[in-house]
């Protein structure tokens, strides 16, 4: 079955999926940081910006943030030629208090980053299964911030390069319709 649309909306929206296989052709620094960049101009809480990343694309790095991802998500997401972890500051610069926005400011940063990939011509795939305590070890990460995901970064693969059980769920997939997400 594939996606519906009843309406029109931006080809990036509809086109846009977490695919798993991944070329290992690197990536140019200028545009990851050109995604990066359409990430920042997301919109925040009083314009906190709480989103951070750090970006692994050389070896060195991507053997650090590989040893952070579960080995569910090592099987394909090792092929991807760059990892970025997305952090939040969880507390305002301006005084200090809880942010309690910004893991929300975030996720629309990484929403950002996914489409600008996307129009670009590559893909993306956040991922929840990493180790959260690794990541603070391997990088030095004070606890001023919360540890969201990690976005495997690259160019579509050949679904074949994927083990035989994840071939099947190389496609994007079925929404739910506007009528089952509104209250």
């Amino acid at each position: 079955m594939e996606r519906q649309f009843k309406y029109d909306i931006m080809p990036e929206i509809k086109e846009r999926w977490s695919m798993r296989a991944f070329s290992e052709d690197k990536i140019d620094r200028d545009e990851i940081m050109a995604i990066i960049e359409a990430a920042t101009f997301a919109p925040s809480c009083f314009n906190e910006q709480p989103w951070r990343f750090i970006i692994a694309d050389d070896d060195e790095e991507l053997e650090k943030m590989r040893s952070i991802l579960l080995e569910g998500n090592q099987i394909w997401a090792n092929a991807a030629p760059v990892l970025i972890a997305v952090l939040s500051k969880k507390t305002f610069t301006y005084n200090q208090k809880d942010n309690f926005w910004n893991m929300f400011d975030t996720g629309t940063a990484w929403g950002y980053l996914s489409l600008e990939a996307h129009r670009r011509g590559l893909a993306t795939h956040a991922m929840g299964g990493f180790s959260k305590k690794r990541l603070r070890e391997v990088f030095d990460i004070s606890e001023e911030y919360e540890t969201i995901c990690i976005v495997a970064l690259g160019k579509p693969g050949n679904k074949k390069d994927l083990p035989e059980n994840l071939q099947d769920r190389e496609k994007p997939d079925i929404r739910k319709g506007i009528e089952e997400i509104l209250l």
